[in-house]
């Protein structure tokens, strides 16, 4: 399990943890959070706990983004193997995934915890590139991407597997670290 904790001076990534099941509930129930990044509304807290116990301590790098100021959980940032959705992820490329609450939308949380995130990497890790993408409907992620560096690929492809992602096409970019 993943117990590696980093701060900004305005945020801080931690592990998650079982206490952050309402918190996690009250952002991620929001119909607009879940279906821009592949997965459906929770529908109650005792999935937002299931989530905690399975899929942010499972074999994913997976920190809850938690705001300084409040401390309190409002989004997540991970990387971990490729999942279901067809990207064209080289071996052993992993895949990042971030998202935040929509109230904390279009204020640099997500570039800056993406940033630590990466820094993290670099200095830990022997990845040589990571991989990501976005639904095309969600330009904020492009921003956010292209921000840390990563570079379109020129590829899109078609999501069929992911909640509401039937047809979706998303657009991949790669970011290749480099070990200064």
């Amino acid at each position: 399990m993943n117990r590696i904790t980093m701060e900004t001076n305005r945020i801080i990534l931690r592990p998650w943890r079982e206490s952050d099941a309402e918190t996690l509930y009250k952002w991620a129930s929001d119909p607009d959070v879940g279906p821009r990044a592949g997965w459906p509304p929770h529908q109650n807290v005792e999935e937002s706990l299931e989530i905690i116990r399975t899929v942010f301590n499972d074999v994913l790098h997976t920190w809850a983004i938690v705001l300084k100021e409040t401390d309190e959980p409002i989004g997540a940032m991970g990387y971990g193997p490729s999942c279901d959705c067809d990207l064209p992820a080289r071996e052993g490329e992993p895949l990042i995934g971030y998202w935040v609450a929509k109230p904390y939308w279009n204020q640099g949380i997500c570039t800056e915890a993406l940033r630590l995130m990466l820094d993290h990497i670099r200095q830990t890790t022997d990845i040589q590139s990571l991989i990501s993408g976005h639904f095309v409907d969600n330009p904020a992620s492009d921003r956010v991407m292209e921000k840390c560096g990563f570079v379109p690929t020129g590829e899109t492809c078609i999501d069929a597997n992911q909640y509401q992602g039937a047809n979706r096409p998303i657009r991949v970019l790669r970011l290749e670290l480099s070990k200064c």
